[in-house]
């Protein structure tokens, strides 16, 4: 008998550990990667590296939380000239082949640029293969008048050579003629003949491009077409890497670009993981010099006979036409000629291409969708509305990132399959020194509810243990480095980043509705005559706000749909299978067409023929004409013969909602809550990321789209999960949740509970203020530790002392505390107004990281009696840069631009007030009642 009731116990004890251990085996948190961590952007300064400090920065990054970098050489540090390396030479690979082993090493991977700075450029780059601009002059010849010169431009406005390529007259009466032929260089002295009789060019001309032509019918304007030269640099070039920009719409001159490439990367295919392309900032490019040829070839007619109406500075439908045409035909080359021919030329290496499409002249959809991975920019400052949240004027730029502008990245890798999508990440968020941790975080999340699921922070500076604090800076980061004081805590930043993206990046994008995206009706304006028309993302009100699509996209959103943009490119590679639109990237339920004025025929067609396949296709209006001048009367004709016997199929929607409630197409009604979300499917479920970026706390039941489901909650601060309180029913689900602002959580949908209960707590009291002395050490940071002091009132620690004042690192207030009378196992701290966060131990057990508003964490129990709290807090760097400025130390000690603030000025940081630092509280304890 007690043999069979050991036997029970140990059996006992055995099952209750097993279910203990699988329990915590089967974590549902996706298995961490170093793509799920964030990545950082790391500038060499000069390329002035070597081995010790390579390695000890990528361990700092690894121990932080950093799962990768992209090298990115830029200019150099003054007094560093003999640690400069040269880009590509036998030192420079030696550097990148210890970086990647080092980094193999501690499971990271490495990124790089194309050359150094930006754009691509170097001093590889022949004149020839420079990036290149369109220069026309004008000569006006009477009738009976003869021109007899030499056609060249004038020195003192182009600097750098030109190449005359054709001289082409046009006269009153309608004529047109190609003098070309007539200039000195291309005439063929009859009597000199070489061998077999051919002629030959005379040698060693003067005045080649000398013109001897009499106008006898009428008179005439002449047209002398010149392939310039921009001239453009390389920005923030590296040692080695200063020469010309590329041009970005020719072919052969990438094949030359790469060639130091071909050689350098010999033996090492695939270590690289991949190769990036900066924004687009190649400017006044808007020529190549073979662009008369190529458009022949894409439009179909000679653009040198239409010169007159494509220069002429007027806003009229046939010189807008010709306009739309000729800016067509640069997307087309740009996309084709570079960007696809640049990505087929990484893969070749087993690389995979990393591009920045935005500020480009083409369609940003396809640019996007032509690299691996695409990748968005946030630049500034966005505003939220949740309390505590900080975003002082003086301190801030006004951001760019705009949601519908962030969803061009993230459209087209979800419609052509590339599952992850990039973005280079607080650039110039604050001004330098004043980023705080709590300020990134919603940044990042706008970032992720509009599809970002590969986070790359811009960024990170190299610089040695030699360079005295603040170490080499670069002019437009947050500089995540051990530099900067935020380093203490930012692994809980990145922490929060990487169980973002685990979730972000499983399964497919699971937006329902594509939305055409008319660029020609772009492309078809006046703007002023520019051929050069680049889709910016400082420039939204110029091709962005105010179109039908920017509204009807908002509309979409803020009703609670999902929604992917779509190019005329992509609709023609769609197909219908049981009523659902078929793309590369997976499968979507309808295709929204906004009020547009062009449309091309072949696109038009196509809709046509995905709706009779079964296809969802809404129009708003219809288009009235097709783009672009060649034979666009008798296209335009066939647009409208197709519109009308076809009246019924594409008959516009006064309601796209209603329309799309009709072809069963629902919205998330979640967002009636204020709450941002995206979705994910996977194996049939689903996957919501939730964020509150209200003012006010959302608890309450939030209804999904999905019907008769059990939901799993995950909090990606905490990596808490459970099984969520749910309500259902055929057509939705609803989930128990809230929410305070600032706060975020996913939810992934099941068909039976496979968790344990997700725990919801609700007050059982007022807060109740912790009171008491605060002892304060200050534990590490600079210039000087200041002495320990005590206080009764929590305030900023620069009121303590001066050196208080200058300091900048961490310190830990300790307090010593009653457990107030309230009967409770769960107690919720919070810690007020924190600058700029915040360790917590209780009771000398670490209770975890505070960074983000709110600056809260629940404690669990209290013991009975005395209880310890000591919360270690972390400022910026603000008023140790401050102070080193007004005792005149110098610190900014690099080329180029050196350092600039925000608005691009000097920086000068005497001028700033100081910035409160520490605890300020109230801090306060709340008894918690746990619902379930």
């Amino acid at each position: 008998m007690k043999q069979t009731k050991l036997i029970f116990f140990i059996s006992l004890f055995f099952s209750c550990a097993f279910s203990s251990f699988a329990q915590e085996a089967i974590s549902p948190w996706p298995k961490s990667t170093n793509i799920n961590q964030p990545w950082t952007r790391w500038w060499w300064m000069g390329s002035a590296v070597d081995k010790p400090n390579l390695k000890k920065s990528l361990i700092d990054f690894h121990r932080a939380g950093i799962g990768g970098v992209e090298i990115t050489p830029i200019y150099g540090v003054k007094g560093e000239e003999n640690n400069f390396i040269d880009y590509l030479s036998p030192k420079w690979m030696e550097m990148l082949d210890y970086t990647i082993h080092v980094a193999d090493s501690l499971n990271m991977q490495v990124d790089m640029v194309l050359g150094t700075g930006w754009p691509y450029g170097g001093s590889h780059v022949t004149l020839q293969n420079a990036a290149t601009k369109l220069i026309v002059e004008k000569y006006s010849l009477k009738k009976n008048e003869t021109i007899n010169r030499n056609i060249v431009l004038d020195s003192t406005k182009e600097k750098t050579p030109a190449e005359l390529l054709y001289v082409v007259g046009y006269g009153s009466d309608g004529s047109y003629v190609n003098l070309t032929d007539q200039l000195k260089k291309n005439k063929i002295n009859s009597k000199d003949k070489g061998i077999e009789g051919n002629h030959v060019a005379l040698p060693n001309i003067t005045e080649p491009n000398k013109l001897n032509w009499k106008a006898n019918k009428t008179n005439y304007t002449i047209y002398a077409v010149f392939s310039g030269k921009t001239g453009q640099q390389v920005k923030r070039a590296a040692p080695g890497g200063k020469g010309y920009t590329l041009d970005h719409y020719s072919q052969e001159a990438l094949n030359a670009y790469v060639v130091p490439f071909n050689t350098a990367f010999k033996g090492r295919e695939g270590k690289i993981r991949a190769i990036f392309n900066d924004s687009f900032e190649v400017y006044g490019t808007d020529f190549t010099p073979d662009f008369f040829e190529e458009f022949n070839t894409l439009r179909g007619y000679d653009l040198k006979k239409e010169l007159p109406l494509l220069l002429n500075e007027t806003d009229n439908e046939i010189g807008n036409r010709i306009r739309s045409d000729y800016r067509e035909t640069i997307a087309d080359l740009l996309l084709n000629q570079f960007d696809k021919s640049w990505t087929k030329w990484a893969n070749s290496k087993n690389f995979k291409t990393k591009l920045q499409a935005h500020g480009s002249p083409g369609n940003l959809i396809d640019l996007y969708a032509s690299a691996d991975i695409p990748e968005c920019e946030t630049f500034g400052s966005m505003p939220f509305d949740i309390p505590g949240f900080r975003r002082e004027k003086e301190d801030i730029r006004e951001g760019d990132a705009d949601p519908v502008m962030l969803k061009f990245s993230s459209s087209a890798a979800h419609i052509s399959g590339k599952n992850l999508v990039s973005s280079e990440t607080f650039t110039w968020l604050r001004e330098h020194f004043k980023t705080a941790l709590s300020q990134c975080k919603p940044e990042v999340e706008d970032l992720m509810l509009n599809g970002v699921n590969h986070v790359f922070l811009h960024g990170s500076t190299y610089s040695p243990t030699r360079a005295a604090w603040p170490g080499w800076q670069f002019y437009a980061a947050v500089n995540f480095n051990t530099n900067n004081s935020i380093w203490e805590d930012a692994p809980a930043l990145f922490s929060y980043i990487a169980n973002c993206q685990s979730l972000l990046q499983q399964g497919k994008s699971d937006n329902e509705i594509l939305l055409y995206w008319p660029v020609y009706d772009t492309w078809d304006k006046y703007l002023k005559g520019n051929l050069f028309v680049q889709f910016k993302i400082h420039s939204l009100s110029e091709w962005l706000y105010g179109t039908s699509f920017y509204d009807t996209t908002k509309s979409l959103m803020n009703k609670g749909y999902g929604v992917d943009f779509i190019s005329d490119n992509f609709i023609a590679e769609a197909k219908v299978v049981n009523g659902k639109i078929i793309l590369p990237g997976g499968s979507f339920k309808s295709l929204i067409i906004p009020y547009c004025k062009k449309m091309p025929l072949a696109t038009l067609q196509k809709l046509i023929e995905l709706q009779k396949a079964g296809g969802s296709i809404i129009f708003q209006g219809l288009p009235e004409s097709v783009p672009g001048y060649y034979d666009y009367k008798k296209q335009e004709q066939k647009l409208q013969s197709i519109l009308a016997q076809n009246k019924d199929l594409v008959k516009p929607s006064s309601d796209i909602f209603k329309a799309l409630e009709n072809a069963q197409i629902f919205p998330e009604t979640l967002v009636s809550t204020g709450l941002k979300f995206t979705r994910r499917t996977i194996d049939g479920e689903k996957i919501y990321y939730l964020v509150n970026h209200t003012p006010k706390t959302i608890d309450a039941f939030v209804p999904l789209q999905i019907g008769n489901k059990e939901v799993v909650i995950f909090d990606p601060l905490t990596r808490e999960f459970g099984n969520a309180i749910v309500t259902k029913n055929a057509n939705t689900t609803s989930v128990k949740l809230k929410i305070e602002p600032g706060q975020s959580y996913f939810l992934k949908t099941e068909n039976f509970a496979s968790q344990k209960n997700w725990k919801y707590y609700e007050p059982l009291a007022e807060a109740i203020p912790l009171k008491g002395k605060w002892n304060i050490t200050f534990d590490k940071g600079g210039p000087e530790l200041p002495k320990s002091a005590t206080t009764s009132t929590l305030e900023s620690w620069t009121n303590l002392s001066p050196e208080a004042a200058a300091f900048s690192g961490t310190a830990t207030y300790t307090l010593e505390f009653e457990k107030p009378n309230a009967t409770t196992e769960h107690w919720n701290l919070n810690l007020g107004d924190v600058r700029e966060s915040a360790k917590v131990w209780l009771n000398d057990e670490f209770i975890g990281t505070t960074w983000s508003v709110p600056y809260q964490l629940n404690i669990g129990k209290l013991k009975s009696g005395k209880n310890i709290l000591k919360i270690q807090v972390t400022n910026l760097s603000a008023n140790r840069i401050r102070d080193k400025e007004l005792k005149g130390e110098e610190w900014k000690i690099f080329y180029e631009i050196n350092m600039v603030d925000k608005d691009y000025k000097k920086f000068d940081a005497t001028k700033w007030n100081l910035t409160p630092s520490g605890l300020l509280g109230p801090v306060t304890l709340t008894p918690l009642k746990q619902q379930n």
